[in-house]
């Protein structure tokens, strides 16, 4: 550990140095990158720092008592200070997810519950949106088909970190993948009836570097189509929208909300991208029968991760066993509870070498 801790302090001491050099923000991509490295670090360097004066002050102490026993109380309470900061530092230094930098692209797709299913999808979109809004990061809407009652039968967004963030949106969103379930009585139902159903959620990181992930333009299928808005009306004469088959895969990507068809198809083209790097990462770690959560693969009621169960507004994260009565707030984007909860979860599991 010490000689990992050594490395990363020489690297934000090296980092510190370029980036005070004004050439560097000649590129602001570049100079993006270091920023963020830069802030992941800090932590770190900060709890290091720590220890080292407390370590310091506790030598002091020490020899002040063994002068004069009055100092002993200072030892004892210096002494317990240590654990508490070398068990954040531990830590801070197991490995970081690569991908906790990224920003995110976000599916949502109704499942089983008809038109209920497709107004819960619209509720999901506006808690992500809400707590994006919470955490200062944008939301980008992509494509969306919507339901008759004002929900979607499906919609993809892109969701950014600010530049200064040391965490990207991957970080805190990671978990969400999965089948969602809504327990409640739906608008269609005239008799008051508890129905359920479902929404899939899908997360993948939105890398900058996606070089290794080659796409060969045969293998693709590119269908364009006139935008559409709120309940299906055209909001294009043109046919700007793009719509991207990668025929190898099955993948689907389609972006409309570009101003034209050449920009749409770009966007739609670093979806596919992203798209096609998570997949790739996913069956790389299958074949190395690494132990990390799958999303959802149909929306089934069965396969959920998480309840909103709307009579008892309870949110239920099946995972983790968390629980809470909060369900109203949650769904205005008050997530950072369920979130830490995940969080804890799964730096316990890497803490234990799981």
């Amino acid at each position: 550990m010490s000689q990992s801790l050594d490395s990363l302090l020489a690297e934000y001491d090296e980092l510190e140095k370029k980036l005070a050099d004004p050439s560097v923000h000649a590129d602001q991509a570049g100079a993006r990158k270091l920023g963020k490295r830069y802030a992941q670090l800090g932590p770190i360097v900060q709890t290091a720092r720590e220890i080292e004066q407390v370590r310091d002050d506790l030598e002091a102490a020490k020899e002040l008592a063994a002068e004069d026993r009055t100092f002993q109380d200072e030892v004892e309470q210096i002494e317990q200070q240590l654990p508490k900061l070398e068990e954040r530092l531990t830590e801070l230094l197991l490995p970081r997810d690569p991908h906790d930098s990224d920003d995110v692209l976000l599916e949502i797709k109704s499942g089983e519950g008809g038109e209920e299913s497709a107004l819960f999808a619209g509720d999901l979109l506006r808690m992500y949106t809400r707590y994006a809004e919470r955490q200062g990061w944008k939301v980008e809407m992509l494509d969306g088909t919507d339901s008759d009652l004002g929900g979607f039968k499906d919609v993809t967004v892109a969701i950014k970190a600010k530049a200064t963030t040391p965490d990207g949106v991957w970080s805190r969103l990671k978990w969400e993948g999965g089948v969602h379930r809504v327990q409640r009585v739906p608008v269609t139902e005239s008799q008051g009836r508890i129905h359920t159903s479902a929404a899939g959620v899908l997360v993948f990181p939105e890398t900058e570097e996606t070089a290794e992930v080659e796409i060969d333009e045969k293998d693709l299928r590119i269908d364009v189509y006139r935008s559409s808005g709120k309940g299906g009306q055209s909001v294009n004469t043109t046919d700007s929208a793009v719509r991207i088959t990668h025929l190898p895969s099955g993948i689907v990507v389609s972006c409309q909300n570009e101003r034209s068809q050449l920009q749409n198809k770009a966007r739609a083209m670093q979806v596919l991208q992203s798209r096609l790097a998570a997949l790739a990462e996913e069956q790389k770690a299958q074949e190395q029968s690494d132990a990390r959560r799958t999303q959802i693969r149909t929306v089934d009621r069965s396969e959920r991760v998480r309840t909103y169960n709307f009579p008892e507004s309870r949110i239920s994260d099946h995972r983790v066993g968390y629980k809470a009565h909060n369900l109203d707030q949650v769904l205005d984007g008050d997530l950072d509870a369920v979130v830490d909860a995940l969080a804890a979860a799964d730096r316990a599991e890497r803490l234990a070498g799981g």
